[in-house]
């Protein structure tokens, strides 16, 4: 289930208060991301696949006794309904609205009426993360692959599919080679290249595709030629989400660690084209971290924990050292998801509510209001500062 819901502008922030994109699972159950969970949502019952615009007036919607200035309360435009199990992804290309699940079907809603436009897709196992790039979309799927789509109007088939990540041309290039092996796990051995585990999320910065995956690793891949460029072993335990800023790339982990990736130099001084570790973000122990936005100016990080806290980091002009400087106690489970939009941050939790959060001065934030309406755990977020559909 996808909810679309709508907040009008906050004058007393001088701009419009971003439209969220949500997502949710269809029962109630949850748990945090890690790499040792299992796919229990994988073996669930299909949901009902048509599509249908349900009577939104049962969501409710709970706001402060005394909001902020300007800040009235959310309008919900419609809930889209379509997909096998819980909606994994979300993401935003040009006209269309992109919704991905279990299946490994994505679906295409097109704006302004939000209605079912077309479906793609392709594989084994659910997609775990979208991102769109000019006029290409790329899919992180469970079977460890990236496949790449051209999006054409002028073409009967919209979505097509061109190819898939690593290329062929790029494994017959190494898989002679044993020195392009690496062990996965006792007895098993793969190229570099290759994810050994579900990947479970991308971001896109200065023409590299980055995906990070529950097998512990960062790959960095040229978008130009598709080819994979490094292989970075960033974690201890698995990367749950990714966002680029300034150059700096931020890796999120059930380790309970953010790290802080770059080009050209690191915390070992080095001076290279490579990519390496600039800072690590530190917050709460014994937790996952599920996860991490940046602002636009890069100055502030924010991450969402498994205990139900956002944890702010203040970063230094050079992007060399972070700090912690704020901790708010943001849901009662989980946060899943984040997304930052301007001066607004928006949370989702395993405790199937949404929260519209205002940065404040010093990497504070204050709560503006929560949505509710989900039957089960948000994991996606999208938001876009415009009126309606999404469209600017």
């Amino acid at each position: 289930m996808v909810l679309l819901t709508m907040a009008p502008s906050m004058q007393e922030a001088g701009m419009k208060t971003p439209l969220l994109s949500s997502s949710a699972t269809t029962s109630s159950s949850s748990s945090s991301i890690s790499s040792t969970s299992s796919e229990a949502d994988e073996s669930s019952p299909a949901a009902s696949n048509r599509f249908e615009i349900q009577d939104v007036t049962r969501y409710n919607y709970e706001f402060p006794s005394k909001p902020l200035s300007g800040f009235q309360s959310c309008k919900s435009l419609a809930v889209l309904s379509g997909h096998v199990g819980s909606v994994s992804c979300l993401a935003l290309c040009g006209e269309f609205i992109l919704s991905a699940s279990q299946g490994k079907d994505i679906i295409v809603w097109q704006q302004p009426d939000l209605r079912q436009f077309t479906k793609f897709g392709q594989g084994d196992g659910s997609v775990k993360a979208l991102v769109t790039f000019g006029n290409k979309v790329f899919t992180a799927h469970q079977d460890s692959r990236i496949r790449v789509w051209k999006v054409s109007r002028s073409s009967e088939n919209v979505f097509k599919l061109v190819d898939t990540l690593p290329t062929t041309k790029d494994y017959l290039g190494k898989f002679m080679k044993q020195s392009n092996y690496v062990q996965t796990r006792r007895h098993h051995k793969r190229l570099w290249i290759e994810h050994a585990d579900s990947i479970s999320c991308l971001t896109i910065c200065n023409g590299l595709i980055y995906s990070g995956s529950w097998d512990k690793t960062l790959k960095v891949w040229r978008i130009s030629d598709l080819k994979c460029l490094e292989s970075i072993k960033a974690h201890d335990d698995a990367i749950n989400s990714l966002v680029a800023c300034k150059g700096i790339v931020y890796s999120a982990s059930a380790d309970g660690k953010v790290k802080a990736w770059g080009k050209g130099g690191g915390k070992e001084g080095k001076k290279s084209q490579s990519h390496s570790l600039q800072g690590i973000l530190e917050g709460h122990k014994d937790i996952s971290l599920n996860s991490v936005v940046v602002s636009e100016d890069g100055k502030w990080v924010y991450g969402g924990g498994s205990d139900g806290f956002i944890m702010g980091w203040e970063g230094k002009s050079d992007f060399t050292s972070w700090k912690l400087v704020s901790e708010t106690k943001a849901h009662h489970m989980a946060v899943l998801c984040m997304c930052l939009m301007g001066e607004f941050l928006c949370s989702g939790s395993a405790d199937k509510s949404i929260v519209i959060w205002k940065r404040e001065a010093y990497g504070k934030i204050g709560k503006v209001g929560v949505i509710n309406g989900h039957e089960g755990p948000v994991k996606c977020l999208q938001a876009s500062p415009c009126n309606v559909g999404f469209r600017s």
